[in-house]
């Protein structure tokens, strides 16, 4: 059967009142925990701006395409926490969803055990839909009027989460997404479209093993739940003289994949994975293609000024 008509009808079917497992799946979800947990926001010292492209399933007709942007800062001096700016961006089909949250995390310092960190997201979820380009299997020239064309609507959303880093170069988050379950809905041409985000919960975890040979071995865990359906992500990379890495990723009954990436400087990350589709789509996937690019600086300090008045010598 032609694959555009299986998405169509898929998407057809939800288009009433959707509620489904929405949060994308990224395989270097090691470079975007804000997104998913507001507690790791400004956890690491500096200032750091992270950029991640998705695109799954490639040669898929109306397959996911996803975008994240992240900035975050330590302010740990200034108001004992962090602040960030999380974005995300997923296309499905002829369905877009938008999510924008200022994220800010309270980090306690645990004397010689760690950073104990709480975190809260809000912002605004937006859900559209277009039908511009549906066409009728059957019939190209004839439109379903059924179908809401130019359905958008914007809500408020919240994230929740906890976040431990200890000195020994682990890590445990525990965290919840759309944690108030904004319904959306809009009547167009006499259509009421409804869209339930579902809250989604996630536990992660991670530890980087040290002097393994000339480099480090970083392993990282993602489990995620929307109480109905649940996937599960372990990650593996060697980090070679802190320049170079290469790894592997398994993503439960759906991916394996190959993880690359160069460090040209100490605060700069190119990242690159290439998933191979294990699901029903492998046999038409070309497999997932993933970029990202994440830099990271501090502010100057400020300059130490002396007055000269006799005064004060």
């Amino acid at each position: 059967m032609n694959l555009k008509f299986i998405f169509c009808l898929v998407l057809l079917g939800n288009i009433f009142f959707v509620s489904a497992q929405q949060d994308m799946l990224v395989t270097q979800f090691v470079f975007s925990k804000m997104s998913v947990n507001p507690a790791a926001t400004g956890i690491d010292d500096g200032i750091c701006a992270t950029s991640l492209y998705r695109n799954q399933w490639d040669k898929v007709y109306g397959a996911p395409n996803s975008a994240i942007f992240n900035l975050d800062a330590n302010l740990d001096s200034k108001i004992g926490g962090g602040l960030g700016l999380a974005f995300s961006h997923d296309a499905i089909g002829f369905a877009r969803q938008n999510n924008v949250l200022l994220n800010y995390a309270y980090h306690i310092p645990m004397d010689e055990v760690g950073k104990l960190s709480f975190g809260l997201g809000v912002g605004m979820i937006n859900y559209g839909l277009n039908s511009a380009n549906w066409v009728t299997p059957s019939v190209p020239s004839n439109l379903d009027n059924s179908i809401p064309n130019g359905f958008t609507s914007t809500k408020l959303d919240a994230n929740l989460g906890v976040y431990f880093k200890s000195e020994r170069d682990l890590y445990v988050g525990l965290s919840s997404t759309h944690v108030n379950q904004t319904l959306l809905s809009q009547v167009v041409n006499n259509v009421t479209t409804t869209y339930q985000s579902r809250r989604h919960y996630y536990f992660m975890a991670g530890k980087t093993f040290r002097e393994l040979g000339p480099g480090d071995l970083d392993v990282q865990g993602l489990y995620r739940t929307d109480m109905t359906k649940s996937s599960f992500d372990i990650n593996a990379r060697y980090i070679w003289k802190g320049f170079l890495y290469g790894g592997l990723a398994y993503r439960m009954s759906d991916a394996v994949a190959v993880l690359i990436g160069y460090v040209p400087a100490k605060n700069m990350t190119i990242g690159y994975s290439y998933d191979l589709t294990t699901n029903k789509l492998s046999s038409v996937s070309k497999g997932t293609h993933e970029i990202v690019l994440k830099y990271c600086f501090n502010l100057p300090s400020p300059p130490v000024t002396k007055s000269n008045h006799p005064r004060w010598l």
